[in-house]
Order: C-alpha cells, then sequence, then structure tokens
C-alpha cells in the first residue's frame, strides 16, 4: 500500500523572510569564525654571528635584529690608558645603536641571563647596558671591576643579554648571546633574536618557531545566540 503523497507545505511570506534573514546571517558568522580559526603564528627570526671584541681595544659591533638593514643595537668594547699617569679603563657593553626607545634589560647593569629564562614586558629595560668593566693604575691588583658579567674575573659564558626594540612602533622582544672571558675580558657576539609578534615575550636561547596563539571564538557564540532568537511559526 503506498503512502498518501505529500503536499509541499507553502511557507509564509513573512517566515520565508526570517529564513532567508537566519541563511545570510549564519554564512557571515561562519566566514567570521573561519577568519578567526586561522592561528597567528608567533616566528621566532634568529641570526647565527661570531664577533670578537678583543681586549685594550676600542671596537664595536651594530647589529640589524629584524633584517630590515637598519641597526638596532651595539656591542662595544672601549679602552683607555693614560701613559703619563699609567691609569687604565676597560669597558665592555650592549646598548641601543641610536636613542630611538630601544633598551637592554637590566637596571644599567645588563642582567645575564641563562637559556630558558622569559624576556618580556615584565622585565625591567635600560638604554644602557653593562656587561663587564675594570679601571685603575698599574697591574690588575690595583683594579676596581663592575658588571655581573665580570663574575669575580672569571666572566661568564654563552649568557644572554635581554632586548627590547620597536618595529613600526610596536614593541618586540629578543636577545643576544654573548660570552666574556676571564679578565681581560674579551667579548663575544655568538647570535641573536628576536621575536615577530609585537609585546610577545621571547624564550632566551629559543632559536626556532612558530608557536601557535590561541584565538577565541567569539562569533560561534554570536551565531549560537543569534539562532536561539530565531523563531519560526507556520501560517
Amino acid at each position: 500500500m503506498q503512502s498518501p503523497s505529500r503536499k509541499p507545505a507553502d511557507l509564509s511570506t513573512s517566515l520565508n523572510r526570517q529564513l532567508h534573514a537566519y541563511a545570510i546571517g549564519a554564512s557571515a558568522a561562519g566566514v567570521s569564525v573561519l577568519a578567526l580559526a586561522q592561528p597567528v603564528e608567533a616566528k621566532i627570526v634568529y641570526t647565527k654571528a661570531h664577533v670578537v671584541l678583543n681586549a685594550r681595544t676600542n671596537d664595536q659591533y651594530a647589529f640589524d635584529l629584524n633584517r630590515d638593514k637598519v641597526a638596532d643595537f651595539t656591542f662595544a668594547h672601549g679602552y683607555f690608558y693614560s701613559t703619563t699617569t699609567g691609569f687604565w679603563g676597560s669597558v665592555l657593553q650592549m646598548m641601543p645603536y641610536k636613542s630611538d626607545g630601544n633598551a637592554v634589560l637590566g637596571n644599567g647593569n645588563a642582567l645575564p641571563l641563562k637559556a630558558g629564562d622569559k624576556i618580556g614586558p615584565s622585565g625591567r629595560f635600560s638604554h644602557y647596558g653593562l656587561l663587564a668593566s675594570a679601571r685603575g693604575t698599574g697591574k690588575s691588583q690595583n683594579s676596581q671591576f663592575m658588571g655581573e658579567w665580570a663574575n669575580s674575573l672569571k666572566g661568564l659564558r654563552n649568557r644572554y643579554v635581554g632586548l627590547e626594540f620597536y618595529i613600526k612602533g610596536k614593541i618586540h622582544y629578543g636577545w643576544a648571546r654573548v660570552s666574556v672571558s676571564k679578565f681581560r675580558f674579551v667579548g663575544t657576539l655568538t647570535g641573536y633574536a628576536y621575536e615577530t609578534v609585537p609585546y610577545k615575550p621571547i624564550i632566551a636561547g629559543k632559536t626556532k618557531g612558530p608557536d601557535v596563539l590561541p584565538v577565541q571564538p567569539g562569533s560561534l557564540g554570536a551565531l549560537a545566540g543569534g539562532a536561539s532568537q530565531l523563531q519560526i511559526s507556520a501560517k
């Protein structure tokens, strides 16, 4: 026995309009959700280097963190010696290339970070970063030493300087890997890196990305709310 055929029901003009509006809204929300679902990639750009600043020299190396052909920081060694008084001075430092807001992690003395330390907005940055310095007359026993990288004249190997700098008006974070020899403080820069996402911290020593940043799919909630508010009633 065949089932009786069903005659298609005619939808009212009002209902048709509601369904049409819902379809347009759902389509737009779907596009929005797809757009939001695309993860934001945080990429670390790493540059390998081998720059040696010898003791008893006046030398410096300006480096470009983000490879835009504009120097961002200067790794420098300064030395002074007076033949008349025997006074001498030596300083190894990391500092912004220009007075453009760039800064070094630490309160005037660059902190010797270890691999895995976080560099970001919570840190205290300064426009000058002393690594190690010494001054005196005659032999080293008449000298004064400053800077955490001096490490009681033993120096430090493969530590990291935290860096803060600007790209198109937004703050980015980076690091420079530095070794300081025992007195008389030869400085060696062996690499540097920065995080491409503004204001996102970077981990000292990390050379590869990307990391996937979480995204809040707000449009899903809006779509669900719209569906719950849609009232369909046949006339």
